[in-house]
């Protein structure tokens, strides 16, 4: 880590190893090869070893190749949930030449129209649980061809023909639909065994992924990620991680969404790179499943966000668990609250490395060394990356006071598809990233996020950010989550209103309240406490300020 000692700019160290790959298809393929009888993926008891991977993989890449009329640079959605049948599509996807639209599985009809014709994929693999919704948005798209899989669709038999009808007649959570034409996975995986894919020469600033933003702000916009940004990111997150695993030997837990850019680079692109196994949770929400499947597995690592993270710490049979091999646990997706990472250290015996990122970034930007974490940090940038704050005229803003948080390196995406607008207002001619962050930057090299810069409160013209205050109610033994958003306020223009989730009935606003003025300045105290039995929250485990905020807003009117 240096600093340019003309401006407040932090760099992080040479990025090594581009010359060794081309694209993300160098990456698979030298891993499957170097590691072939490794396990690779696992998911619900099954496990998929990298040579399978790779074989079912190019099977799906034939299937692509010979009977749709599909070209490479044509997009693909992938709406899947963590299952097995995500790294085969992906990277089968990959190697026919095709862009992959990562989608949420949650998603509505609304924003899976407005996605896939965005985004002109002509192709989708789904989850039969919600091809009820595509049928009926099917029309308003350009997606050509339909490729169906079932939950245990690459499970052997019996277990295979168990979790299917389990799935679609006990729980009833397969909604009857109607898609002519839809090919069937297994069957596509078939026909495909029986030809030859073909190889696809593919550059680094070709598109690899279309990967869309949240949405929390409006429709979301598809940031164009090529071969190039997943390849620097992939390395910028050896080079910052990688000291701390030891390469074809971790077993890594993975409870977050695979189709979201997090855990798609660290667990599809760098856990890959290195040869380590990723146990996919297709379900983190249903923690007693969840933890009871943690009983029976040796892990190693373990990569989630804080919301997660407090979960399970508050849960007796998870307290119980051997963490006796656990090493390494990373953070991101969301600020790591200081109370949440003390508890998971106290229970784990681990500490939480935080790191920082965005869809917009690939996603990695700084990570907190795993032998020198600094606490409510996001750590330092990683290899090949410069960032700097500026403050709300673009001028640079000196070390230790907050502002607008840039970034520039080769992990920055190319753009929003077919939005050039909307790309030069976040990409300044300078080529740095404007991440909407309030950021301090530390004289030893470290990042502090001080908050979304969307989020902000203004309190009689005073700036008050969420994530303080969110950060002292944290550490009050009768606290589960909070979340503080501004309301209107004739005396002061806003006020802080508190939403918080408490352990047990003891607790009430007055003591809460007593509580924070003992750490907070007397702005900064909420004016209004509201009990909530649940927060919402993103499928990804973010709290949604914005509609807790715009629901306020709707009261007054």
């Amino acid at each position: 880590m240096s600093e340019h000692a003309t401006a407040p700019i932090l760099t992080g160290p040479e990025l090594e190893g581009m010359e060794d790959y081309h694209s993300v298809m160098d990456v698979f393929q030298t891993a499957v090869r170097r590691y072939a009888d490794n396990p690779a993926f696992s998911c619900m008891g099954q496990t998929l070893t990298f040579a399978e991977l790779d074989r079912l993989s190019a099977d799906f890449a034939a299937w692509l190749q010979t009977e749709t009329d599909l070209e490479p640079g044509e997009r693909i959605a992938i709406q899947l949930p963590n299952v097995l049948q995500f790294p085969v599509a992906v990277f089968g996807a990959l190697r026919a030449g095709l862009v992959v639209v990562n989608t949420n599985p949650l998603y509505t009809e609304r924003e899976m129209a407005h996605q896939f014709k965005d985004s002109g994929a002509r192709a989708i693999v789904i989850l039969a649980n919600m091809a009820d919704k595509l049928e009926r948005i099917l029309d308003r798209t350009d997606i050509a061809h339909v490729v169906v899989t079932e939950l245990g669709d690459l499970h052997g038999l019996p277990k295979r023909w168990l979790i299917n009808a389990v799935v679609k007649h006990v729980k009833k959570m397969v909604p009857a639909y109607r898609l002519p034409g839809a090919v069937p996975l297994r069957r596509a995986l078939a026909v495909g065994a029986k030809c030859a894919h073909r190889d696809v020469s593919r550059e680094l600033d070709d598109i690899a992924a279309l990967q869309y933003t949240g949405g929390t702000t409006g429709l979301a916009k598809g940031a164009m990620l090529t071969h190039r940004n997943l390849v620097a990111n992939m390395l910028q997150a050896r080079q910052a991680i990688g000291a701390g695993l030891d390469e074809g030997q971790e077993v890594v837990i993975a409870p977050l969404p695979v189709y979201h850019i997090y855990t798609f680079t660290v667990n599809c692109l760098f856990l890959m790179e290195t040869g380590n196994h990723s146990i996919l949770i297709t379900n983190p929400r249903d923690l007693d499943t969840f933890v009871k499947s943690l009983e029976s597995t040796a892990f190693t690592a373990f990569i989630g966000l804080n919301t997660l993270f407090n979960a399970l710490c508050n849960r007796e049979d998870f307290r119980r668990l051997d963490f006796s091999r656990l090493h390494l646990t990373i953070s991101g997706g969301m600020a790591l609250t200081q109370a949440v990472a003390k508890r998971w250290e106290e229970v784990t015996g681990c500490p939480v490395a935080e790191g920082y990122g965005l869809t917009e970034t690939s996603p990695i930007v700084s990570f907190n060394p795993v032998d020198a974490i600094q606490l409510g940090t996001i750590g330092k940038p990683v290899a090949g990356t410069s960032v700097k704050v500026v403050d709300a005229e673009g001028r640079d803003v000196p070390f230790g006071e907050p502002g607008e948080l840039c970034v520039k390196g080769p992990q920055v995406m190319k753009g929003y598809w077919s939005r050039d607008d909307e790309s030069a207002r976040v990409i300044d001619d300078g080529g740095w990233f404007h991440t909407g962050d309030i950021a301090v930057l530390q004289a030893d090299g470290y990042i502090r996020i001080v908050d979304r810069k969307k989020d902000m409160i203004l309190v009689s013209g005073f700036n008050v950010y969420p994530n303080e205050i969110e950060d002292v109610v944290a550490a009050h033994p009768g606290v589960v989550e909070s979340a503080a958003v501004g309301v209107p306020d004739e005396a002061s223009g806003e006020a802080i209103k508190l939403f918080v989730v408490a352990r047990d009935d003891s607790l009430d606003a007055q003591s809460l309240r007593e509580w924070c003025k003992k750490e907070l300045t007397a702005y900064k105290v909420p004016k209004v406490i509201e009990f909530r039995d649940e927060l919402p929250k993103t499928n990804v485990g973010k709290v949604l300020r914005r509609q807790l905020r715009d629901e306020e807003r709707a009261k007054a009117g």
